[in-house]
């Protein structure tokens, strides 16, 4: 090839990848755009509630590569399509918030009453708006992500709805679920994606192709012992397979062992790291999976910010001693063991000293119930990818504690299990950081539904 036809297919690359414009809405951090931008499309706007979310995202997706376009912050439900309506034809990508949908966030709203019910959660409507905009803009194609137990609220299959509408308004429209392990996210996570492009456009021939497959091809998913059920729906579409020849799902020492050191032991001091602090990695890559979260630090950084982890000072101990994969009600012995341990040392016996007791018990015991709190506590397996990484994050992380050291995770290590690069910034507390991250849509897992999408309407 010539120089003159190497020039001319690099511009011609260059205006078909700019006419494929992306909005993206209930855009959270960015993670779903992210995929997108990586996939070379061009993200011009979004629209977030949360002002500390769109700030994160604008920064990410376009001030930090001198880009003035912005992630608005405003409420979805009082915008209409306008807003974006001097871009042609654009993708329009989102996930509607899915805490009516999600079992945690069922079950928290229907403890508050019958008034503040799951399905009285004017939430689980959000996507007629976001379908909204979506036909305002006259979309080329439209993304859509969610829980897995969106399928069924309140008995309706909201993306079964969502595809029969679209498909009513000139798209051909399907749904499916995907594992975010399969594309090389070191997390187990499913999620429900709509895809759908407009007839005249293109056609859904191709599927979100899997990079690495499952160590045990024999385990299944609740949502995947399911996948019979939801072929008798008439927009289901499978998923595709890995390929044996494929590489195993990413593991959490795979995702984490190059990180900073942030506490070695329980008696350790503990420091609370400002987000834009950075800290030498301990380690050259370890993994193909570190090198791809680290591809512009290898040139420009010699460390990683957001090592901000929780102060949990009661629980350092217990941490230290718990073994992978162990629960609270593991956490609990521990607890009671060191408690015996220490009424040992200090003399202190229930019933003779009952208020020393009680006093010493509360410092070193956690208050919870062993009935309703076993799972929310869980020690990493180096070995395995990690379990879902959620959005309860923002309140505390014992459900994701670290696999060698007796923390929980930092704000770093829950963005490298999310798929967020290093060079991905959270100016913004740990808390909301936290939250930003266990809300996202992992990366890698975004890039490959863009790949998929590219070639539906296609382009190379």
């Amino acid at each position: 090839m010539s120089n003159t036809q190497r020039s001319y297919l690099n511009t011609l690359t260059k205006i078909i990848t700019e006419q494929l414009e992306v909005v993206d809405l209930f855009s959270g951090c960015g993670g779903l755009a992210l995929g997108f931008q990586e996939e070379g499309m061009h993200i011009i706007s979004g629209m977030e509630l949360n002002e500390a979310a769109a700030n994160t995202a604008s920064y990410n997706l376009h001030w930090k590569h001198g880009i003035e376009n912005e992630h608005l912050c405003g409420d979805v439900t009082l915008t209409d399509g306008s807003v974006f309506s001097n871009h042609n034809n654009p993708i329009v990508i989102g996930g509607p918030p899915c805490q009516a949908y999600s079992m945690i966030g069922r079950a928290k709203l229907n403890s508050l009453g019958e008034e503040r019910s799951a399905f009285n959660d004017s939430r689980g409507a959000l996507f007629h708006d976001f379908l909204r905009i979506a036909l305002d803009l006259n979309a080329r194609a439209v993304v859509m992500e969610n829980v897995p137990e969106s399928v069924n609220y309140n008995g309706i299959n909201i993306p079964e709805t969502v595809c029969e509408m679209l498909s009513e308004n000139g798209y051909e429209a399907i749904w499916t679920v995907l594992n975010s392990a399969d594309f090389g996210v070191p997390q187990t996570r499913e999620r429900v994606f709509v895809m759908a492009v407009k007839k005249e456009l293109g056609t859904i021939n191709f599927m979100p192709a899997p990079t690495h497959k499952r160590p045990d091809s024999s385990f299944k998913t609740m949502t995947e012992m399911r996948f019979p059920k939801f072929t008798q729906t008439k927009y289901f579409r499978m998923p595709l397979t890995a390929n044996s020849d494929m590489p195993n799902w990413v593991t959490v020492n795979e995702a984490l062992s190059d990180l900073p050191i942030l506490f070695p032991s329980s008696k350790s001091l503990y420091k609370l790291h400002k987000p834009e602090l950075t800290l030498p990695y301990q380690s050259p890559p370890q993994s193909d999976y570190q090198i791809k979260m680290r591809k512009t630090s290898l040139l420009k950084m010699e460390g990683v910010s957001g090592n901000g982890f929780r102060n949990t000072k009661r629980d350092f101990r217990i941490f230290e001693k718990m073994k992978v994969n162990d629960n609270y009600r593991d956490a609990h012995d521990i607890a009671m063991k060191i408690l015996a341990s220490e009424c040992i040392k200090k003399g202190i016996k229930a019933k003779t000293h009952p208020n020393q007791y009680e006093v010493l018990k509360k410092n070193i015991v956690p208050p919870y119930s062993i009935e309703k709190f076993l799972t929310k506590w869980k020690k990493l397996d180096p070995e395995k990818p990690s379990h879902t990484v959620v959005a309860h994050l923002g309140t505390d992380t014992y459900s994701h504690i670290h696999p060698w050291e007796p923390r929980g995770i930092s704000v770093r290590e829950a963005a490298r299990l999310q798929s967020f690069p290093d060079d991905f910034y959270f100016n913004c507390s740990m808390t909301e950081a936290f939250k930003q991250i266990g809300n996202a849509v992992p990366p890698l897992l975004s890039k490959a539904v863009a790949s998929a999408l590219r070639k539906n309407l296609g382009e190379n």
